[in-house]
């Protein structure tokens, strides 16, 4: 299992477009450096009235499914 952590900061107008499905997935860059893109939908429990905000750990399988997503 693959970990990689993140830092989001995704306003509440960008995440908007996310759950209005304007926009389906997220791109960020990991700590390490590596291009990580998931599916947005997975951040809806994270979201507050100023958006999603802080460091976060994307847990992915051997086939780069993702398994889960924390925030730290």
């Amino acid at each position: 299992m693959q970990r990689h952590r993140l830092t989001l900061s995704i306003s509440a107008e960008k995440y908007t477009a996310l759950y209005a499905g304007a926009v389906k997935n997220v791109r960020a860059v990991s700590e390490s450096g590596l291009r990580v893109v998931f599916p947005g939908n997975i951040l809806h429990r994270f979201v507050t009235h100023d958006g999603v905000y802080g460091r976060f750990e994307l847990c992915i399988d051997a086939n780069n499914r993702l398994k889960s997503i924390e925030k730290l």
